[in-house]
């Protein structure tokens, strides 16, 4: 198993992290109630939704009930544009974010005085369990603006008691300097800007000893092991995953100890489930299924059933580390990102985790699809590392058809591979893209 070593009390809020389950199931029961009578009497769309669905607060009995009640999309929030499911007075608003609106107008969400202090504390868990400690520093490389990543954190190492280094996103030039001149202690940002720096730590623009890094928090994209461990041994660092999203809350929601066998979701705030996205019935214990949250807590923005369209498993087993929620494995996909290639549903991190099991390739990759002749296609784009770089056309040759066959053993499909050289490819500063499908433009 894979863990770093353990250090004394990792726990921001023992009591709440460690509850007893029987103790945190009668806690979630009795939120849930109060939360459907809430908002069925102050929220008009919800009121409307559990109408159709005939259901009314009182017939929340058990926390299978929840089952009873209706499912909130991104559709509903678009509909209901622009604070239609605002469950508080205006007034008593301190802080609005939301989506970056790339298809289209952004969906907003908003916190309370007291959302804002639940916020704080749910960042300060994963960050105080994995190292951040009070007289430390860490540089928050994430955008500030109406994304909850960069301010989601801020204030969680603020809480703790750690300095914090907003150095937001962006100029790479800079931010290494940063990381080196004022040495901070640990880096926060997405796992793509992750790659983006080490490579330019790693290229030796600047010298790793003249650091003072000693891990990272990364979230915000799915991302795979392998793309850690390369990171990891190439800085000597540690890194741990965490997970949020802004309508449900922003980062927080779950984060990883130090065993590393799944991220620890907040239950005392948040009801999970893990569902068929398909027939919409909950799956198997450790099956394969997209993650729906219920907000036990959110004053301002309170959300039922939310579908994420991130794809996960859940585990319940028992974690050597003593907290006693339900852990997620990693995302690794989402129901709308999904490709479906000649029938194949595929994700592009089943193609980044074959392309990293090859020495040779970079972690810097992009992913083309096309529909010539009415068929789909797929080229992938990868990187040689720079002493992989080699003049024998069938030394070339080896690495393609070796990269060909790992990619068909995970997706079952052959994709046209391009290898292209060292640093050709885009990189990215936020949240990366890496697919670029035109079939609808050859249609």
């Amino acid at each position: 198993m894979n863990k770093k070593p353990l250090i004394e009390n990792v726990f921001w809020q023992r009591e709440e992290e460690c509850m007893p389950k029987d103790q945190l199931r009668a806690l979630q029961l009795q939120k849930l109630r109060a939360l459907v009578a809430r908002v069925y009497a102050s929220v008009p769309a919800y009121t409307r939704a559990f109408d159709v669905a005939g259901v009314k607060p009182e017939n929340i009995k058990s926390l299978d009930d929840i089952r009873k009640l209706p499912f909130t999309t991104k559709s509903d929030l678009r509909e209901n544009y622009p604070l239609g499911y605002l469950a508080i007075p205006r007034r008593e608003v301190v802080r609005f974010h939301g989506s970056s609106g790339s298809t289209g107008k952004p969906t907003f969400v908003a916190y309370s005085k007291s959302d804002m202090d639940n916020w704080a504390n749910l960042c300060a868990r994963f960050l105080y369990s994995g190292g951040l400690r009070p007289g430390m520093t860490a540089q928050v490389s994430f955008g500030y603006g109406l994304f909850t990543g960069g301010f989601g954190l801020h204030q969680g190492i603020e809480r703790i008691g750690a300095a914090v280094l907003p150095a937001s996103s962006g100029n790479t030039a800079r931010q290494l300097m940063l990381l080196q001149d004022l040495r901070a202690d640990y880096l926060i940002c997405t796992p793509s800007y992750a790659l983006h720096l080490a490579d330019g730590i790693q290229s030796g623009i600047i010298d790793r000893s003249s650091l003072n890094l000693k891990g990272m928090f990364l979230g915000s994209e799915p991302w795979t092991e392998n793309m850690r461990t390369r990171m990891e041994e190439g800085l000597g660092i540690y890194i741990e995953n965490n997970y949020g999203l802004s309508e449900i809350m922003g980062p927080g929601v779950s984060g990883e100890c130090a065993f590393r066998n799944g991220m620890h979701i907040a239950e005392d705030h948040f009801i999970v489930e893990c569902i068929n996205p398909e027939t919409l019935e909950p799956v198997a214990e450790g099956e394969t299924g997209e993650l729906v949250f219920t907000t036990l807590n959110k004053e301002a923005f309170p959300l039922i059933r939310y579908r994420t369209r991130d794809i996960s498993r859940l585990k319940y087993s028992h974690c050597p580390c003593g907290r006693t929620s339900v852990r997620m494995s990693r995302i690794t996909g989402r129901t709308d990102d999904m490709l479906i290639i000649r029938g194949v549903n595929v994700y592009p991190s089943q193609i980044e985790s074959a392309l990293l099991a090859i020495p040779e390739a970079s972690p810097h990759y992009m992913i083309e699809v096309s529909r010539p002749k009415h068929m789909d296609e797929v080229t992938v784009h990868i990187e040689l590392k720079p002493n992989s770089m080699v003049d024998s056309i069938s030394e070339l040759n080896v690495i393609r058809d070796r990269i060909c066959a790992g990619i068909a053993n995970i997706t079952g499909l052959r994709m046209k591979i391009h290898l292209e050289p060292p640093n050709t490819l885009e990189r990215f500063e936020g949240k990366s893209r890496r697919v670029k499908d035109v079939r609808t433009l050859k249609d």
